[in-house]
């Protein structure tokens, strides 16, 4: 099992803006910061929930490529409203919300690209 993952962004102001937009409606926000001079050169932002950050944005060395992010959301409603946010806050579609039959008949997700290209996904398990 995972405790926390984290990404280097290229702009940590824009990309803290749209991840706090995007994964409002899923009840993950921002729970802890650091800054550079606690990290010896490492600035980023914790978001997660009940004070237990495990998603991180911040500077550093960029990936060669895209990364694949997927968040749980509780509802259908919450991966509709987590897709049409991020559209809102800059993301740019990547699949629109709607079942993807091929990973199970109740896959229901939404794909979007982050500031970076990074391919951000919501996805509730549950029958509709």
């Amino acid at each position: 099992m995972l405790d926390h993952i984290g990404l280097a962004v290229s702009n940590l102001g824009k990309s803290r803006q749209f991840y706090l937009a995007a994964l409002a409606p899923l009840s993950i926000g921002i729970v802890m910061e650091v800054a550079k001079e606690e990290t010896g050169g490492y600035a980023g932002a914790g978001f997660g929930a009940r004070n237990k950050p495990f998603f991180w944005i911040g500077t550093g060395s960029h990936l060669s490529g895209p990364l694949h992010v997927a968040f749980t959301a509780p509802t259908r409603a919450a991966v509709d409203a987590f897709y049409r946010a991020a559209l809102s806050a800059g993301g740019r579609d990547n699949g629109a919300p709607g079942v993807r039959a091929h990973y199970h008949p109740d896959y229901y997700g939404a794909f979007v690209l982050d500031p970076d290209g990074n391919n951000v996904e919501a996805v509730c398990h549950s029958p509709a």
